[in-house]
């Protein structure tokens, strides 16, 4: 800048978010000229400074004796050798700050002096001329035992040298070319390489500085003395690019140097003196161990082109692990710009040698290249790991064939996503070559031992999925490669499938067959282990039923992780093992209840009601029924809170069927339907929506008729279990102190409200056991076992069981007792549930209160109806107008006529004679089989029929009223 003369704009941008190198890039759009200001000025000069590495002192220094130089030389142009004697004159130790940087100072410039002198071929006294310049490297001699004289001596002498060398024109002419062009082009080409490097910014190597643009301007004032034309220039920028590129791995500067290359030295004219020029520049470069001889613009593209070579032979290698940690795309955008150069390159050197050469030779050349890449990545990719798999194999403990197809399917999934994507734009059959190649490199190592396999071995359970895995990877890149070529063939010969499927397909089935009596046996003994208490507090069910769903899940988990092929009759097989398996657990479940009958009293005999005149008459005695041991037994294991147990058991199977089909499904469509591998690459939509339909409509078959025949096995035992429990707990939990204690011996001595503690304490119970889900369900059958037990008791309830009229609105204050004690306040059931199952218990409370004659007369209508074989009353099916049940409503009237019919027509005993405190009344009662006997001959008057509908219309009344 001091000596051309030139001003330059120095240009000011706004800073922006994009990488700072593109600035050279953007046109001048959103730029804006700032006037000129020595502020301005000495902030870029400061930024030269900093980029160029040199301290304020070297250059308040350099600045200083440039100025004293320029004074004296008054005319023509300058070399740097006359520079560097320019600077040595007069500069003495004390211009320094230290010692240290004075030598280095100095020996920079004796450098500088003996690449010019020594190296240029006219100089007749080299040997001289070093003698010369190692004296001004001696420190102690130069500067301690010399005078100024005769350093003033040595470097005029070097002066004249400089003088005869200078006067020497150049050769080609060029204009302003200079002798020193080409006998020091090596110390112009690093000193104009040193200056390009400081385009980028000494914080971050992979950036440009911001003002790269005017300092490149700066740069470009050095043509004429170093020698630099404009071809030369793209050329050293490009090696300077790439050389950056290679340290940094910024892809960006990479392709920045692609544009470089294509707009410079590709597009341009070349002048003929030019060329000469360029060509004089000899270089050599090394190839392996063979040298060869270019020129210096050839050598830089043999380099480039050689490094590319280098890495893409091997690209898997050098292009997998990185300097610094790269996502994907920018893995592949730095193997993109790295092939990108490399065809470029190889371009270049094929128009040179082929001078008319067409584009369509040019693409096939291209091609050829590409595909010698991938054969040879591929080859020493499988190499190295063949290199490395036994020791691997020794360390994991795996199959070396196993650990062998994991490696491989690494290489074909990073060939895949990375390296394919960029390598088809110039050979795109790349994916089936690789494909093919890989598909056949495993395949030679995996045919011997696929000859063996005869069970599910250790050794078949690793290498079987690892091999499926690989191929099923390769197939992806095969079929990829086609459908983007347009090919619609089958798999070449050269890609025959290891048919995995085939051989391991009668070994899976094998296996599930045989973990069936395994399951089988673990879940029986699980069974038979099981006490049926509670898991824990929050975990209400049982633990078998836990260690049940773990034998299975243990045995899926087994399954899906041989990540083999499997089809639909893996999934029969394993769905039946599921099916039997819950299955044979639920029937164990409810195959311990006894029936419901067992749990009911036995009926006592029916008696009118008479009063006890003579209490010390001697009463007979009810007999008891006893229950076979068996019977006895199992209800003493069945306790409540074992019931609860098992009812709460058969809701968590219900939750655990649905999150186990769940499982099933997705591990099922992960392990996929069975492929072959023999249909064509590119099937017609119609036909593989077809096949997936089918095979779809049948796993949903088999998936409905296992899961939903479970779920029905538990609903129904639910249903059985819930009515169990409120059986249960009312007519044998609360036997003694609800039936034999409610209204025995008089209504008003027992009412309920003196019972209903026991009745809430077995609901308390019952519902701290249950599971909330089911609560309601189980209160439910309570109420309902309650509202049984309390009809009973007004039907069933034995000789001391007697109402009279005015017992009736009591007793209906103790139904609505009870209602309300299961409506809790809207805590409980629900108010019109309750109301719904007390109805028939209301309507029996109506009919108790109507006259004795008018049940009579009922009970005559209805007798007509009973045939000789009719069976007699069952527990838990009344109904109100029956026979069975008129005639134990006028058993348990306080009133004289019902008393002297019963005893006239049925010649019944007299409650009075029979004691049954503490005793459970006898089941056998000959009063209604003597009724239907009798009922077939009974003639009634004609009265009674004629007055009976009247009387049932005010039962009705007095019913539903």
């Amino acid at each position: 800048m001091m000596f051309s003369g030139i001003d330059i704009s120095i240009q000011s941008r706004k800073k922006d978010k994009n990488p700072k190198f593109l600035s050279g890039l953007k046109t001048k759009k959103g730029k804006y000229l700032q006037s000129q200001s020595p502020e301005r000025h000495v902030e870029f000069l400061d930024t030269i400074r900093m980029q160029m590495q040199i301290s304020e002192v070297m250059d308040t220094f350099a600045r200083r004796r440039l100025v004293q130089f320029a004074s004296v030389k008054a005319w023509g142009q300058f070399s740097v050798p006359e520079i560097a004697l320019g600077f040595l004159n007069g500069t003495f130790r004390s211009d320094f700050p230290s010692v240290k940087s004075y030598t280095h100072w100095k020996n920079r410039q004796a450098d500088i002096l003996e690449g010019y002198f020594c190296f240029a071929n006219d100089v007749a006294d080299k040997q001289k001329i070093g003698q010369l310049v190692a004296k001004i490297r001696n420190s102690e001699e130069w500067d301690n035992n010399m005078s100024p004289s005769e350093r003033s001596e040595i470097l005029l002498a070097l002066k004249q040298y400089l003088c005869v060398l200078s006067s020497k024109p150049g050769r080609f002419g060029i204009q302003g070319e200079t002798y020193y062009w080409t006998s020091a082009y090596h110390m112009n080409i690093r000193l104009y390489m040193k200056l390009l490097f400081g385009l980028f910014d000494i914080l971050e190597d992979g950036q440009l500085i911001e003002e790269a643009d005017e300092l490149l301007k700066i740069v470009k004032l050095t043509w004429p003395l170093l020698g630099i034309t404009q071809k030369l220039h793209s050329a050293l920028y490009v090696w300077v690019l790439f050389k950056q590129f290679v340290g940094t791995e910024e892809t960006m500067l990479l392709e920045y140097a692609i544009r470089v290359m294509q707009k410079s030295l590709f597009s341009e004219a070349s002048e003929p003196r030019e060329d000469e020029y360029i060509c004089s520049l000899s270089c050599s470069a090394t190839s392996g161990s063979n040298e060869y001889k270019f020129n210096l613009v050839q050598s830089i593209f043999f380099s480039i082109g050689s490094w590319c070579e280098i890495k893409l032979q091997d690209y898997h290698l050098h292009f997998s692990q990185l300097k610094r940690p790269f996502f994907v795309p920018q893995k592949s955008s730095l193997f993109k710009g790295v092939m990108n150069m490399a065809v470029k390159i190889c371009r270049v050197d094929a128009s040179k040698i082929f001078k008319s050469i067409e584009s369509d030779d040019l693409g096939e050349i291209t091609s050829r290249k590409v595909k010698g890449y991938v054969d040879r990545s591929l080859e020493a990719a499988c190499m190295r790991v063949m290199d490395n798999i036994y020791f691997g194999s020794e360390v994991d403990r795996t199959h070396p064939l196993a650990l062998l197809a994991s490696e491989l399917k690494i290489i074909a999934e990073r060939e895949l996503s990375m390296y394919y994507p960029v390598l088809c734009h110039w050979y795109p059959q790349a994916g089936i070559a690789a494909s093919i190649r890989l598909h056949r490199f495993y395949g030679e190592k995996l045919r011997p031992f696929l000859q063996s396999v005869s069970c599910l071995s250790e050794d078949v359970r690793a290498v079987l999925p690892a091999a499926n895995e690989l191929e099923n990877c390769l197939t992806e890149l095969y079929c990829t490669a086609c459908q983007e070529n347009g090919l619609t063939l089958q798999f070449s010969e050269e890609f025959i499938h290891y048919q995995i499927g085939e051989i391991s397909r009668p070994l899976i089935l094998d296996w599930i067959i045989a973990q069936n009596k395994r399951v089988m046996e673990w879940t029986a003994r699980a069974f038979d282990l099981e006490n049926w208490e509670p898991l824990s507090h929050q975990q209400k069910q049982a633990p078998s039923a836990v260690e049940v769903f773990r034998i299975i899940e243990e045995t899926l988990d087994q399954l899906f992780q041989l990540r083999l092929p499997m089809d639909i009759t893996h999934l029969q097989a394993l769905l039946s093992i599921i099916f039997h398996t819950l299955d044979a657990y639920l029937q164990k479940v409810t195959s311990e209840l006894v029936g419901k009958q067992n749990l009911y009293p036995s009926i006592p005999p029916l008696t009118y009601y008479k009063e006890t005149t003579f209490p010390i008459v001697k009463k007979k005695l009810v007999e008891s029924t006893v229950l076979e041991d068996e019977v006895t037994n199992k209800l003493n294991e069945l306790t409540t809170s074992k019931l609860c147990v098992r009812l709460n058991t058969l809701q968590y199977i219900q939750k655990q069927i649905s999150a186990l089909e769940d499982g099933i499904r997705k591990s099922w469509s992960f392990a996929g339907p069975f492929d072959n591998g023999e249909h064509s690459i590119e099937e017609s939509p119609e036909t593989s929506g077809r096949i997936l339909d089918t095979c779809s409509e049948s796993v949903d078959e088999l998936f409905v008729a296992t899961f939903d025949c479970i779920r029905d096995t538990a609903a129904h035992a639910i249903r059985s279990i819930c009515e169990f429990i409120g059986v249960r707990v009312v007519f044998w939990d609360l036997r003694k102190s609800f039936l034999y204690r409610l209204y025995h011996g008089g209504v008003e001595n027992s009412r309920l409200d003196s019972l209903l503690p026991n009745l809430d304490g077995a609901l308390n119970q019952v519902c701290g056991l249950i599971d909330d889900a089911l609560r309601d369900r189980v209160v439910s059958s309570i109420f309902r076992a309650t509202l049984e037990g309390y009809v009973w008791v007004l039907l069933d309830g034995g000789p001391s069981c007697a109402f009279s009229d005015l017992d009736i609105p009591l007793m209906e204050d103790d139904l609505n007792m009870l209602k309300d004690l299961f409506v809790a306040d809207g805590e409980g059931l629900p108010r019109s549930l309750v109301e719904e199952e007390a109805k028939f218990a209301h309507q029996l409370l109506s009919l108790f209160s109507l006259q004795a004659e008018s049940v009579i007369q009922l009970l005559m209508s209805s007798s007509q109806h009973i045939s000789v074989g009719l069976e007699v009353h069952k527990s838990g099916h009344r109904c109100l107008g029956d026979a069975d049940s008129l005639i134990r409503v006028l058993c348990h009237k306080k009133d004289r006529e019902a008393s002297k019919f019963l005893k006239e027509q049925y010649k019944l005993p007299a409650s009075s004679e029979y004691d049954e405190d503490g005793v459970e009344p006898n089941f056998k009662s000959v009063l209604v089989t003597d009724l239907i006997r009798r009922s077939a001959s009974a003639r009634w008057s004609d009265k009674g029929h004629s007055s009976f509908k009247s009387i049932k219309k005010k039962l009705q009344e007095a019913t539903w009223r």
